[in-house]
């Protein structure tokens, strides 16, 4: 497949871009994605590679300060698969669930600033059971009661303490008053 900018060189790049006029693919060899580079990180590289741009996503936002060595801060290695973090912002790939927990200090903000969050607020699997889907319209029905107080809604604020109680007890679990309101 040709390059869809010069028309000339074999494409080994595909952007996908997502704007509100709607999504544009192109596939571009690598010196036409080179400029694409350029003109969106602003680097003055000729090639452009999937580790310098992972190397920009994991780095450090504070890009403007001088780097100072690290002298007294120790490596951290995962204990379970040996993976270090090091391995982890070279390739943008975890070894195993205990590597969440052992660099979770590491990727919160980079989770935040890739996500919006590092909580994961997505569907809930079926097999899970209902147990999840009440736990979540529960927080659902707390979010709206705050906000029906805020709005000096009582009426539905009532409603949705209402709600809350009887998810509650169905749950087998206390609200976060302590008990009768």
């Amino acid at each position: 497949m040709l390059c869809d900018d010069c028309k000339k060189n074999e494409a080994c790049v595909h952007i996908t871009q997502i704007s509100p006029e709607g999504k544009i693919d192109k596939n571009l060899c690598q010196e036409c994605a080179a400029k694409y580079g350029n003109f969106l990180f602003g680097e003055a590289k000729k090639n452009v590679s999937v580790n310098d741009f992972l190397k920009g996503i994991f780095s450090n936002s504070n890009a403007s300060q001088p780097e100072e060595p690290a002298v007294a801060a120790p490596e951290l290695v995962c204990p379970n698969c040996g993976m270090r973090y090091r391995d982890f912002q070279q390739t943008g790939k975890i070894g195993c669930s205990v590597c969440y927990d052992t660099f979770r200090q590491q990727m919160e903000p980079l989770l935040r600033r890739i996500h919006g969050s590092s909580v994961h607020s997505g569907k809930i699997p079926h097999r899970s059971g209902g147990t999840l889907v009440a736990k979540h319209e529960l927080e659902l029905l707390r979010k709206k009661l705050q906000t029906a107080v805020a709005g000096e809604e009582y009426e539905q604020a009532a409603q949705y303490r209402d709600q809350i109680r009887a998810l509650e007890k169905s749950l087998g679990t206390a609200g976060p008053e302590g008990g009768e309101a």
